[in-house]
């Protein structure tokens, strides 16, 4: 399985942009589809975006306009570009990697990081 290390969180005003990273290691990323879940608090995980190998991705309705994932298979890293970000986003951001095949369900994933804050203020 691979190791997976998220950056990029912070605290920022509603309409700013941040950009996530997620650093893969131990395995040969490119056989993974990659995806970002989010968790605020109180609430269960929720999908955000995933990117298949081929660099196919598929959005959560409500960041579809927003959010961009992008994945650089030369340095094993996947990206999540969030842009006129609203305090609804407040979360803590996962990356999860699942072999071969994307998905959806956090249940589908073996591979998680630690998670990387993000705080939207109004």
């Amino acid at each position: 399985q691979v190791q997976l290390v998220e950056s990029g969180g912070g605290l920022v005003q509603a309409g700013d942009s941040l950009r996530l990273s997620c650093a893969a290691s131990g395995g040969t990323f490119g056989n993974y589809a990659m995806a970002w879940f989010r968790q605020a608090p109180g609430k269960e995980r929720e999908f955000v975006a995933h990117i298949s190998r081929s660099s196919s991705t598929y959005y959560k309705d409500s960041v579809k306009d927003r959010f961009t994932i992008s994945r650089d298979n030369a340095k094993n890293t996947v990206y999540l570009q969030m842009n006129s970000l609203k305090p609804e986003d407040t979360a803590l951001y996962y990356c999860a990697a699942r072999f071969w095949v994307p998905s959806m369900r956090a249940q589908d994933f073996r591979s998680w990081g630690q998670g990387t804050q993000v705080t939207v203020s109004s």
